[in-house]
């Protein structure tokens, strides 16, 4: 395995779009005009090059994610087309962990739609550089000026129109972007394209291009702004690659589609992965349908690899990491229907090779049934259509339930153990809740010297191998934390499989004791309707068990947005037709999982004993006499034989003490003789006066810094490295730091938070250790708070604001604070740490001083 650099300017690209937007009308435009296709395709004529399966050419949309190579300039590029369809989003997500940039494509027609807002989060969960295009803009209801107002109202103030003709107003919203932009702006009249590639790649900026894929509008012009403002990573020397898809040839050969992030992946090369090591027998580069064989795939190529035999979407090779769970989940499950001549244990192992392929579609098998989580109704189709082209077997599906799922409302001890004759295991487990997705989520915090490394890994892998049902209706469970507290191995008679036994077992002992909680799918609603017709929409949500927003003017419409179950919500956009005439639209997107409206009906219609769960038992197994016996769940504690890592608190006994009792005449004697009489102050009444604005400091008498909080977390590289994983964990440590700061600079700091986007948001302002910090509510944004703090401060030379944001800045400018970017802000902060770390080396060499004095010199 090769691990020398390449130097070839590779770069993988996705399209995205809603369904019917234009994506691969686009997507085959691009490939004519780099000579990589000699006719044009039509989606409508089933001859797009991208949509190569015949159920994609029959149906007129993509259902499959598939790759093209064409030259952009002088970059190297893999183009990679995803479904647009919401039923085959999972598809979609897959390949988004592989994505270097994204173009999502918008119809001029349609606009935003509830997809291209599910589509754009996912983006932003990912940390997707993005260009978008507008295309279909020859059959667009409104102008590229109305357009681009519509984009930066849905989806942020960084979208940014490139056309050539707007470059001044171009030019202008770059300033505003980040400090060195405005800079730049100001001293040359414009942002060089070095800059412009870093907000790209930062998610600051969004280019905007319009045109139409069909007439090939806007194609070269779009071209030529990703071959001047993408910038290709650069890779490590040491092999890794990371899979996206799982896909079987018409031969039925197994291929794994992956990326490769590191060094190079040669013909023949073992690929280390999860436990295995195998050999890469043929590495494919596909276009389209056709795919040519190559000896090798340099870092940055994307690649079909024969070979690899127990791969899985989102897994790591060599030295990559594996991927982040997905977000988007089925939420309905289908009993499979078979012909009279097909059984179902013959038939199941033939559909997991479905499920290889897409993992989201979870085949189980109950009493001789088969069901699978789907996403919706064509992706059912599909399903029936694959299965009969595969297998020679027509299934049917029933009209299909909403997949609930589980959590629990406190904290719980699972106690599993496992020891027949010979075997022996004993697993303690905590079960905790955790915020609504979450999902499920493991560690340890069991001591090396009682377990063993190796066993704990094994524990923790039985833990994340499969879904763990709930006791209320058999649904897998979610926003759980599990950890592994104890355990316990022999030194002869435990085998790996024990531990599995155990570990299953203290889960489902677990969930017995605790208070379980049912959830539901959500969908998140954006409903417009007449204003005539707002009571009956608002009437029909509360029925629902939705609920929603203050209501919004939207034109000559009103708009509603809420939330509100998926089981209610299903058939309701037919109903919104009829009685608005036509002139209502709902648009419905996931909103994840919520407490159930129902949950007593749906428990009674499940009609689940989790105790007569054969493949989930609660139970334990002892061993006594040479025999193993088994022993109810609720009697594990009495049978174990580690100590449980959940005490029970002891009461305290009260202490009796003697005392003596004074009446309040001998305390006032005793007070008089030894401190002399009380001089008690005339009262008088309190002065009425007017409460000063509240700008969340007292005075403004010393130093004091107002600071950006996110601008300064997503500037400073270690705390934007720790916001991709927990963004709380980030607010916390920068409120931490300046805590210290503050107190060793004696400055006063003021530390905002943008709290514009969150629903019911309504702020919270509050002192922590010695700095103010303020929470901005609901449509408030952190600008706007600053600004207005700064009107109320007046001119100030004490006042300092941080922020590399241009238009904070220039509201620091005009009413007369002082601006420092936050990258400057960063050099004093790591200055002052390194005083304080000097000062408290030499005062444990000397032992002299206290801090506070040194500081106080300092």
């Amino acid at each position: 395995m090769d691990t020398n650099s390449n130097q070839a300017r590779r770069v993988v690209i996705g399209i995205t779009a809603h369904v019917d937007a234009g994506k691969t009308t686009l997507a085959e435009a691009m490939l004519y005009r780099t000579g990589r296709l000699r006719k044009l395709g039509r989606v409508d004529h089933g001859s797009a090059a991208m949509d190569s399966h015949l159920l994609e050419r029959e149906r007129g949309i993509t259902i499959f994610s598939s790759q093209a190579e064409l030259p952009i300039g002088d970059l190297e590029v893999t183009l990679l087309d995803t479904p647009g369809h919401v039923d085959f989003s999972a598809e979609m997500e897959r390949t988004l962990s592989v994505l270097d940039y994204a173009i999502l494509v918008i119809s001029g027609a349609d606009g935003v739609q509830a997809h291209t807002r599910t589509l754009w989060r996912l983006l932003e969960l990912y940390r997707i550089p993005t260009f978008l295009f507008v295309t279909k803009m020859d059959f667009g209801r409104c102008g590229r000026g109305q357009m681009m107002e519509h984009l930066r109202h849905e989806l942020g103030e960084g979208c940014v129109d490139f056309t050539p003709a707007d470059r001044e107003r171009r030019m202008e919203q770059l300033a505003t972007c980040r400090e060195d932009a405005l800079e730049a702006y100001l001293d040359g009249g414009e942002v060089p394209d070095a800059l412009v590639r870093q907000l790209v790649g930062r998610r600051l900026v969004f280019p905007c291009w319009f045109g139409s894929g069909l007439k090939l509008e806007g194609i070269d012009e779009f071209l030529e702004g990703l071959a001047r403002y993408v910038e290709p990573p650069a890779y490590p020397a040491a092999f890794s690659a990371r899979v996206f898809k799982i896909s079987h040839d018409p031969q039925g050969k197994r291929l794994t589609h992956l990326k490769v992030t590191g060094g190079t992946l040669r013909v023949r090369d073992a690929v280390p992965y999860a436990g295995h090591q195998e050999k890469a027998a043929q590495l494919r580069l596909y276009s389209g349908g056709r795919f040519r064989a190559v000896d090798q795939v340099p870092a940055g190529g994307v690649c079909a690899v024969q070979g690899l035999t127990a791969t899985c979407g989102g897994q790591g090779l060599g030295a990559e990491e594996s991927g982040v769970r997905p977000v988007l989940e089925p939420v309905m499950r289908y009993r499979v229907a078979l012909p009279p001549d097909c059984d179902s244990r013959t038939l199941l192992p033939q559909l997991r090779q479905l499920e290889e392929e897409d993992p989201q579609l979870r085949f189980t098998s109950h009493g001789g049934e088969i069901h699978v989580s789907l996403m919706g109704r064509i992706q059912a189709e599909i399903l029936k259509s694959l299965v009969s082209e595969r297998f020679g077997v027509e299934i049917d599906l029933d009209r299909g339930r909403v997949l609930y799922k589980e959590t629990i409302d406190g904290p719980v001890e699972g106690v599993g153990h496992f020891e027949p004759l010979r075997h022996y295991a004993e697993v303690h487990l905590l079960l905790e809740p955790l915020p609504q997705g979450s999902g499920v989520v493991t560690a340890t915090r069991c001591s090396e010297d009682q377990l063993d490394r190796n066993w704990q890994r094994l524990i923790l892998t039985h833990l994340q191998e499969k879904d763990h049902l709930g006791v209320l209706t058999g649904s897998a469970i979610t926003d759980v934390k599990i950890t592994l507290m104890s355990g316990r191995a022999h030194v002869k008679h435990t085998e790996g499989g024990d531990f599995r036994q155990a570990t299953y077992r203290a889960v489902r002992q677990g969930l017995m004791q605790a208070k379980s909680r049912l959830l539901e799918p959500y969908y998140a609603f954006r409903l417009e309707v007449p204003p005539e017709q707002l009571g009956r929409a608002i009437n029909d949500v509360r029925l629902r068990s939705g609920s929603f927003d203050t209501p919004e003017e939207a034109g000559d419409l009103t708009l509603l947005r809420g939330r509100v179950p998926v089981t209610e919500f299903d058939d309701y956009a037919q109903e919104v037709a009829s009685y608005t005439g036509g002139r209502g639209r709902l648009s419905l997107e996931p909103a994840g999982y919520g407490p159930c409206h129902d949950p007593e009906a749906v428990i009674a219609a499940a009609d689940y004993d989790p105790e007569a769960d054969p493949d989930n038992t609660p139970d334990s197994v002892f061993c006594a006499h040479g025999g193993g016996f088994t022993v109810k769940w609720d009697k594990v504690p009495e049978y174990m034989h580690l100590p449980g890592c959940l005490e029970k608190p002891r009461e305290d006994t009260p202490v009796r003490r003697r005392c003596i009792r004074l009446d309040d005449a001998e305390l006032e004697a005793i007070m008089t003789r030894e401190f002399g009489p009380v001089r008690r102050p005339l009262y008088r009444a309190p002065e009425k006066r007017e409460a000063p604005a509240d700008t969340g400091l007292r005075e403004i008498g010393q130093r004091c810094y107002v600071v950006d909080g996110y601008n300064v977390i997503f500037d400073w590289e270690e705390l934007h490295a720790l916001a991709d994983r927990d963004l709380s964990a980030a607010r916390e440590r920068l409120m931490d730091t300046l805590c210290g700061w503050a107190a060793f600079t004696h400055t006063r700091v003021v530390l905002v938070f943008d709290g514009y986007k969150v629903p019911g948001n309504t702020g919270e302002k509050f002192d922590y250790r010695g700095i103010h910090v303020v929470y901005t509510r609901e449509r408030e944004t952190g600008d706007m708070y600053i600004e207005r703090f700064l009107q109320q401060v007046g001119k100030n030379d004490h006042v300092r604001v941080v922020t590399s944001d241009g238009l904070i800045q220039l509201s620091a400018v005009r009413t007369g604070a002082m601006r420092m970017s936050s990258a400057e802000f960063g050099h004093q902060v790591s200055e002052a740490a390194g005083q304080i770390a000097e000062i408290l080396k030499t005062m444990h060499q000397s032992g002299g001083s206290t801090i506070g004095q040194r500081i106080n010199k300092s």
